[in-house]
């Protein structure tokens, strides 16, 4: 994977020169789960035919925002004219939902296939494009991942990607609900897709 290059032109940076800048944002346990995200982003993308480019880019990216303070979100918020209802969440969402708008500013990143997988990568929607599966899996079985059940999403995730989302939507919401945690409109719109028969 150190050899990996950039050639489609999504970024105006190498792969190690991506890699500073997203160290640099985060903190050193971050910086280990956004390495490992990669990984597992760019396995499932040899594996299921996704552009291996841009799995590295949403893996490297995915929790660029994790990190930052909720003032920071709560004015992205309003400067990039995002809903405004996001207002009523936390980290969680919007280290996604308003991270992509941040991340296409700052790095110069116009790829809406990217961005988006970034955008959706803690929700999920409906209609998923293969991208944004591979992100939302990896995210749940990267190898630092150490949580019951992580090894079966994992051998599941090699079996199929639909039923690894479904898998992972599944566990995630009966964990919230488990908690008492509020349930953002686009998982429960991904249980509805990939765990309820819906296809």
């Amino acid at each position: 994977m150190n050899s990996l290059e950039y050639r489609l032109n999504l970024l105006p940076y190498t792969r190690a020169e991506l890699i500073e800048m997203v160290k640099k944002q985060v903190s050193k346990k971050r910086f280990r789960h956004i390495l490992g995200v990669e990984q597992s982003a760019i396995e499932l993308a040899e594996q299921y035919g996704g552009c291996i480019e841009r799995a590295s880019i949403a893996g490297l990216l995915h929790d660029y925002c994790k990190e930052m303070p909720a003032d920071v979100f709560l004015q992205a918020i309003d400067d990039f004219r995002l809903n405004v209802d996001l207002k009523t969440w936390n980290n969680n969402i919007w280290h996604g939902m308003v991270g992509a708008s941040i991340i296409r500013e700052q790095l110069e990143l116009t790829d809406e296939v990217i961005l988006h997988a970034i955008e959706i990568h803690t929700t999920g929607n409906a209609q998923m494009s293969l991208l944004d599966k591979i992100l939302y899996v990896a995210d749940y079985i990267e190898l630092g991942r150490d949580f019951p059940d992580v090894q079966e999403a994992r051998e599941i995730a090699n079996q199929s990607l639909d039923a690894a989302v479904a898998f992972e939507t599944a566990h995630t919401l009966a964990h919230l609900i488990a908690k008492n945690i509020a349930i953002y409109p686009l998982t429960i719109e991904t249980y509805n897709h990939y765990c309820a028969g819906r296809k």
